[in-house]
């Protein structure tokens, strides 16, 4: 298993069942304000939110790992033995659902819980890795991510309704490092099928998707839940493809309903 990079940077709130919350590309862990402020409470089902910036994002160094999402599923495995904890319910959005997958593929044991909103267990197709490559070798050559900016990557991600955001995605966006965009965009083109991981997954599963996630699909959503023995899935209307940002209430409501399976 890899080494975590030297510097890591992890939010945390609460004490409970813990949840381990894993951003979306090219943004970070701040994406998860809502949640590390509304899932810890008196609400039966308290939760110990850890929310890392994943390599080279946030405040976490990037690391001298050729581009994997395993080295990333393998840093959340090493995060939780840094925080003393066994078994965790793991979820991500967009990247952060393949990292999720990842982490179920090769630290099963370790999960007690698998989350994973607008997101597919399908590899790309070859123009999607084509495209990955493209804005790989831009951002690296001009070493801005000014690009990603340019071809409206925030507003592509909020749903019809979520026009407020945008500010906040772009300024997460802007401050993602080049070098790291790069990477992350060769990790994602490079992950296998993951249906044959959900089909093995033996704990309780979520999987959220935006009505108006113009990104991924709604039949990918499906997809997941049909191959995972135990997955809910919810559909949050008039949501694109950020809901933990776009509908925090909705959102978290799914994280409790499947705290409550995890307890059982």
């Amino acid at each position: 298993m890899t080494q975590l990079p030297s510097a890591v940077s992890v939010r945390e709130s609460g004490t409970g069942t813990p949840v381990v919350l894993l951003h979306a590309f090219p943004l970070n862990a701040s994406m998860w304000s809502a949640q590390l402020d509304a899932l810890p409470g008196p609400t039966g089902h308290d939760a110990r939110v850890l929310a890392p910036d994943q390599r080279g994002f946030g405040g976490t160094e990037l690391g001298a790992g050729e581009p994997s999402l395993d080295a990333v599923a393998d840093d959340v495995a090493l995060l939780l033995d840094a925080a003393g904890i066994g078994r965790a319910v793991i979820g991500g959005i967009s990247m952060g659902g393949y990292v999720a997958l990842a982490f179920a593929r090769r630290h099963p044991d370790r999960l007690a819980g698998l989350l994973l909103a607008n997101t597919r267990a399908t590899a790309d197709a070859d123009a999607a890795r084509a495209n990955r490559e493209r804005i790989a070798a831009a951002v690296l050559a001009r070493d801005s991510v000014q690009l990603l900016l340019d071809e409206k990557v925030a507003a592509g991600q909020l749903g019809p309704e979520s026009g407020h955001l945008t500010e906040r995605v772009q300024g997460m966006v802007a401050a993602a490092p080049p070098a790291a965009v790069a990477w992350a965009q060769r990790a994602m083109a490079a992950r296998p099928d993951g249906l044959d991981v959900l089909a093995g997954v033996r704990v309780p599963a979520a999987v959220v998707a935006g009505a108006e996630d113009g990104l991924v699909p709604l039949a990918e959503a499906e997809l997941m839940v049909q191959a995972c023995p135990d997955a809910e899935l919810t559909v949050v209307p008039g949501v694109g493809h950020l809901s933990a940002l776009e509908a925090p209430e909705a959102f978290n409501a799914v994280v409790r309903r499947l705290l409550e399976r995890v307890g059982r």
